[in-house]
């Protein structure tokens, strides 16, 4: 059964508040995926913070018209599944992660901060590692110097004690 004309607005409505925060948007076909298989990747998509939905096209196209995702509108054919996330790499990662163990999800197109991508730029983008590990990448390389001078000061430290407790040690066996 079709959706009556106040259901499609609010659909539209809720689609585009997403789509109003959003970063990233991919889109991939699912025709043939076992209704199990989506489940498991909508469990994966919620715990990621990634808004996953299948949708009419029409409504779609409607939801991401007079945004900076406007011209993913052209690739919006077939049975698609919509992934969108406000993290720039979420969508795109929950999606390939999918695709890499179930052959029948294929990804047709994304965008990216109002740049189109292509199935291999969306692979790409699901390679870089998330924001919270750039972070503590980032953290690491910050801290590197301090700690290595630390473990030079403890060192050194170390060193001067055997060197005291050696001459110590010699006059008390005299």
């Amino acid at each position: 059964m079709g959706l009556n004309l106040n259901d499609k607005k609010a659909v539209v409505a809720e689609v585009s508040a997403k789509v109003a925060t959003a970063q990233t948007i991919v889109v991939a076909e699912y025709r043939g995926i076992q209704v199990g298989h989506l489940t498991q990747l909508r469990a994966k998509a919620r715990a990621q913070g990634v808004y996953l939905r299948v949708l009419k096209n029409t409504l779609a196209r409607r939801s991401v018209e007079g945004t900076q995702f406007a011209a993913l509108a052209d690739s919006m054919t077939g049975p698609l599944i919509y992934s969108i996330s406000d993290d720039a790499v979420a969508a795109a990662k929950v999606i390939n992660d999918f695709a890499k163990t179930n052959d029948k999800m294929v990804i047709v197109a994304g965008n990216y901060a109002g740049k189109q991508l292509d199935k291999a730029a969306v692979t790409a983008l699901a390679s870089i590692p998330s924001r919270e590990v750039l972070i503590s990448q980032l953290l690491g390389v910050m801290l590197a110097p301090v700690s290595g001078f630390a473990r030079g000061l403890a060192a050194l430290a170390a060193k001067k004690g055997e060197g005291a407790a050696a001459p110590a040690a010699e006059e008390t066996a005299a």
